[in-house]
């Protein structure tokens, strides 16, 4: 993968870089021990499939995912060339070594029987899926901040990718929609898949959350005449910059500015009103920003 990077050995970074990284092994090894294996529920990947392994046959999670991981390993080597780096081989081997410490202290908890129609236990189900969902996606989101990747399926993906138009992001969720369908055939039961795909879903928005934050900023495109008063409320009142970009009319082909600049929730909300004040026949259009870099924002360095 292309974020993957190399720190210098017993440096500062090194050290931060390896601290988010074991600790998104742990994060996640407590997630499937807790929340995905006692209730058969399987939210993608070699641990997804492992686990319906383990309720089927009794094998131990753990060494199936790695069993899987190991072969997936050299394949992505092989196809890919080497571009998992050190961090990636450190996290196939750490998350099943958490998995087996957390088997070792707190136990396996016994597969639930899904046929059981009994509303404390869908409570439980979907409380679970929830939480599972969370605790996974601030493992996984450890991971990725430490610009390492887990392995597993996402291998399967890549090599995918490199052979087919499909987008690296579509075929992951592909490999793990497959994944999570084999507990309908393991189990009889469609509920399962059902909150495994909650799992997924609230696992990848909390990704997002640990990789970006949770300030989502707005850009705002402004085109109004007063531009000299809404100049004077984005600079003097708000204390943001903004840039005035040369614009066309299509319909009258008349010339016009038009104002670019990227506030906060509470800035951009503070803006609007005060535009509908100073030009109603305004044309405001504002757009979500996840992630912005530079001056008065995020560093450019803060994860190079």
């Amino acid at each position: 993968m292309g974020f993957v990077t190399h720190e210098k050995f017993l440096s500062k970074d090194f050290f931060i870089t390896y601290t988010w990284l074991l600790g998104g092994c742990f994060v996640f090894a407590l997630g499937a021990v807790l929340f995905a294996e006692p209730y058969g529920f399987a939210p993608g990947g070699t641990y997804g499939l492992s686990m319906v392994f383990h309720h089927l046959w009794g094998w131990r999670t753990e060494l199936a995912a790695l069993c899987m991981d190991i072969p997936l390993l050299l394949l992505g080597i092989y196809f890919l060339g080497g571009k998992f780096g050190v961090k990636t081989i450190v996290c196939t081997f750490a998350i099943p070594a958490f998995m087996w410490l957390i088997h070792r202290y707190y136990g396996f908890d016994a597969l639930i029987e899904p046929g059981i129609s009994d509303r404390m236990l869908l409570k439980e189900q979907l409380l679970s899926s929830v939480f599972g969902g969370i605790i996974y996606g601030i493992g996984i989101g450890m991971i990725f901040k430490s610009r390492a990747t887990s392995g597993g399926s996402d291998i399967i993906a890549m090599i995918l990718n490199k052979y087919s138009h499909i987008s690296l992001g579509q075929l992951v969720i592909i490999v793990d929609s497959i994944i999570t369908l084999t507990t309908v055939a393991a189990f009889g039961d469609w509920r399962l898949p059902m909150y495994s795909w909650i799992i997924v879903f609230i696992e990848g928005k909390v990704i997002d959350l640990i990789l970006d934050g949770a300030s989502v900023h707005k850009t705002l495109m402004i085109v109004t005449e007063k531009v000299d008063a809404v100049k004077t409320v984005i600079i003097n009142d708000i204390g943001r910059g903004a840039t005035l970009l040369p614009a066309v009319g299509l319909y009258k082909g008349e010339e016009r500015s038009m104002i670019y600049t990227i506030l906060t929730r509470r800035e951009a909300m503070v803006l609007r009103h005060r535009i509908a004040e100073i030009d109603p026949k305004a044309f405001v259009n504002v757009i979500d920003s996840k992630e912005i870099l530079g001056h008065g924002f995020k560093s450019l360095q803060a994860d190079s």
